[in-house]
């Protein structure tokens, strides 16, 4: 199916979300590279610019599984209005107090990670409630070209107003943004249909219902954190410039975007569960061949292979979640997915740094490899084992439940 049907049946409405989407997410882009720019020329500058951001990170871990668990389906307006003003207000403060002492600037990270952090679950649910069912892959696909754009977008931006301008200058522009998509959220539904039974709030339960895609989702993006983080010093090691990392992380956006406007163009064949596993050992593949093989040209190529499998990856891992929970626990769990990816990529960004103290930057890649196939199947087998015999249909869409009975808390 094209993506026709999605224009045709709310042609409109989608273009206003995408506005919405754009100016909510690319704050959240530029955000770890503005941290590290912001307190540079500081004592301890990168240092304490990574401290800064991972701050950001921290707070983008805990507010979306918090948040996006409380907030009300058929009402989210008002509350995801609230988290996106508070984490405008978050990077305003970073912006205009950047003289600050370094723990106040802390804070004021975490609280611009943490406030919106229910957003993209929010804005995923929302898309794909004005979406035709038949639609909803499209929707998706059309999502995460989006969001490969904005991250492709982004480091160039922030870089560029940062050292050309001044370096509080992203930050008050991250914060203009935000704010502005508070406004837009106007033009869209106020929420989208809860869960069966009149429940509100999905309750921790049934999100769990989902921790084979939670673990599945963290996988690929560990494999992902370990090939940007480690990237530098791998070129350094095979002789080749480090400059061009920035141009091969850009290959791997532009095959990201790619692949995802591609995998919506059609059904394909197998489940999801085969699907994403497949596509994860594509990319680990890929990985480990950048790792094993000395030549630029060849890193580049892995690198836009493994983009294009990477974003069939994170498409089969929500259409998963359409799956497993029920249609108004189903911003919440993708709060709960965001929150695992985060955890994936921090805590292999450390293990990548740990590992480059003993072992060569290939070993180090390689190591990354062999966690994310044991993670994948791990989340691979989990999916198999909740697959009983006795599954039902959810009441509230339809669609499959992995739950023998669908239990409610």
């Amino acid at each position: 199916m094209s993506y026709r049907l999605l224009f045709r049946a709310s042609g409109t409405s989608v273009l206003s979300w995408a506005l919405v989407a754009v100016c909510a997410r690319m704050p959240v882009a530029m955000a770890p590279l503005a941290l590290v720019l912001l307190v540079r020329e500081r004592p301890g500058g990168y240092t304490l610019g990574a401290v800064l951001a991972a701050g950001y990170v921290i707070g983008e871990i805990v507010g979306a599984p918090l948040l996006g668990m409380r907030m009300r389906a058929e009402r989210a307006r008002p509350q995801l209005a609230a988290g996106l003003v508070v984490g405008a207000c978050g990077f305003g403060a970073l912006g205009a107090l950047h003289g600050a002492p370094p723990w106040l600037l802390w804070v004021f990270a975490f609280v611009a990670g943490a406030a919106p952090g229910a957003a993209p679950g929010a804005l995923r649910a929302l898309l794909t409630g004005l979406a035709p069912e038949r639609a909803v892959r499209q929707a998706m696909s059309f999502e995460s070209v989006l969001s490969f754009g904005v991250w492709a977008l982004a480091p160039a931006v922030t870089a560029g107003l940062a050292l050309s301008v001044a370096p509080w200058v992203p930050l008050m522009v991250a914060c203009g943004l935000m704010a502005l998509s508070v406004p837009g959220l106007w033009l869209l539904p106020v929420g989208w249909a809860p869960a069966s039974g009149g429940e509100q709030r999905p309750g921790a339960r049934v999100l769990l219902r989902a921790w084979p895609v939670y673990v599945t989702g963290a996988a690929s993006m560990s494999l992902l954190a370990m090939a940007e983080l480690i990237l530098p010093a791998l070129l350094e090691q095979r002789g080749i410039g480090v400059g061009l990392a920035g141009p091969l992380l850009a290959g791997f956006s532009a095959g990201s975007a790619v692949g995802a406007f591609v995998y919506g163009l059609r059904a394909w064949p197998g489940r999801l569960a085969t699907q994403g596993l497949v596509l994860v050992l594509g990319v680990s593949g890929c990985v480990a061949g950048i790792a094993l093989v000395p030549w630029a040209g060849v890193i580049a190529a892995g690198l836009v292979v493994a983009g294009v499998l990477q974003a069939g990856a994170m498409l089969t891992r929500n259409l998963m979640l359409r799956e497993v929970l029920p249609s108004g626990a189903l911003a919440a769990g993708y709060s709960v997915m965001y929150a695992a990816v985060g955890a994936g990529y921090a805590g292999t960004g450390s293990l990548a740094g740990a590992l480059l103290r003993v072992v060569s930057p290939g070993g180090a890649v390689l190591a990354g490899v062999g966690v994310t196939v044991v993670l994948g199947a791990v989340g691979f087998l989990g999916e198999r084992r909740a697959r009983v015999p006795g599954e039902v249909p959810s009441p509230s869409s339809g669609r499959r439940s992995f739950s023998r009975s669908s239990p409610r808390p």
